[in-house]
């Protein structure tokens, strides 16, 4: 062999071996498109996927009722406070009404003193009683409904609240004088200079009050929260 032949296959080796090399990198990439066709290298729409997915899912889960039924803590609390409201109002008219005694519970800032009202809580509306007696048995009605779809306890409290106070007055305007669906209702706290109430008034307004506050809040009685 001639010293021009050996440089001349020398320097043809060496290209091969390039073309060689050249030719697999062209066959990786080929392989890494066909794996990959959209060029979306590191799977990050994938993890995307999976991130909304489970975001999705934690929403749902949250949005979706759970645990049990709160009926009987609605019951419970509306027990409660009618019993509360009976028990101190057949005291107050036992003790106090026969003589129009009033009592000084904290000097004259606050007194107990019976005071025959035939209209709604405080002594709004006195010529509607017979309104008033329906509007509470609506409301009763109302909170039955809504019942049977109750999850929340924050909101199985409001509602027996709700429901205990409508019922203790209701009470006083079927069985008391002058007559059914027209009795007068027994109010005994007199704080001073302001309107004389009961225990089922108060009962009503802070059922009301925290009704606002959950709904403020996003929290619905089915336990569902909704994101503002």
């Amino acid at each position: 062999m001639t010293e021009a032949e050996r440089i001349s296959g020398d320097a043809t080796e060496p290209r091969r071996e390039d073309e060689g090399a050249s030719a697999a990198d062209e066959k990786a990439v080929a392989d890494a498109d066909t794996a990959d066709p959209a060029g979306t290298a590191g799977g990050t729409p994938a993890t995307d996927g999976a991130a909304a997915a489970g975001e999705a899912e934690d929403e749902a889960r949250e949005a979706a009722p759970s645990g049990p039924r709160r009926i009987g803590v609605l019951l419970g609390v509306a027990a409660l406070v009618y019993a509360l409201d009976l028990v101190t109002k057949l005291i107050v008219v036992s003790r106090l009404e026969p003589d129009n005694r009033s009592v000084e519970v904290v000097g004259d800032l606050l007194r107990f003193q019976v005071v025959r009202n035939a209209g709604a809580a405080f002594g709004i509306g006195e010529s509607m009683t017979v309104i008033f007696t329906l509007i509470a048995v609506i409301v009763i009605g109302v909170i039955a409904r809504l019942a049977r779809k109750l999850y929340s306890l924050p909101w199985a409290i409001a509602l027996g609240l709700l429901l205990g106070g409508p019922l203790g007055n209701l009470t006083d305007r079927l069985f008391r004088s002058p007559g059914f669906f027209e009795g007068h209702v027994v109010d005994f706290i007199a704080p001073e200079h302001f309107a004389v109430f009961n225990l089922a008034d108060s009962a009503i307004v802070c059922g009301g009050i925290l009704i606002v506050i959950l709904s403020f809040r996003g929290l619905d009685p089915d336990g569902t929260v909704h994101r503002g």
